[in-house]
């Protein structure tokens, strides 16, 4: 989780990220991940995440999927395996009963914004923040 961020956002501590993990990721709450085997290690290293949660639409009160996180290691992306990631965790929630998935997304996160749009993603509503912190 904090690589991810960390991308987006490189002079940003995000040692908090650690007790969002401890408070949320639990049996409710499963993950994948993608691991490659490389022939200098002993133990396969993982090139990709996604960890999927709870989420209930303020619309109709319908609880679905709702996706946490998904990260792809910068050298293993455009190879499919994000999108495959996304295709599996969308025959999962089909098979619980799920009507939707849902996520958020980074306005500045391009490459993940298109790749949701090629896989029917659609914009349902605008996450806004205002800071309130006094500018120097």
């Amino acid at each position: 989780m904090q690589q991810t961020y960390q991308e987006l956002f490189p002079n940003q501590d995000f040692s908090h990220l650690a007790q969002t993990v401890e408070r949320y990721y639990c049996t409710d709450t499963p993950s994948w991940w993608v691991y490659q085997q490389q022939e200098t290690k002993l133990s396969p290293s993982p090139v990709a995440c996604l960890w999927i949660g709870n989420a209930i639409d303020q619309v109709t009160g319908d609880r679905h999927a709702h996706i946490f996180l998904l990260y792809v290691v910068p050298e293993y992306r455009r190879q499919g395996i994000g999108t495959a990631l996304m295709n599996h965790v969308e025959n999962w929630a089909k098979q619980r009963g799920d009507r939707q998935i849902g996520l958020q997304v980074f306005d500045s996160n391009t490459p993940a914004i298109n790749l949701y749009h090629q896989l029917g993603y659609q914009t349902q509503s605008h996450w806004m923040v205002k800071s309130l912190q006094k500018e120097k």
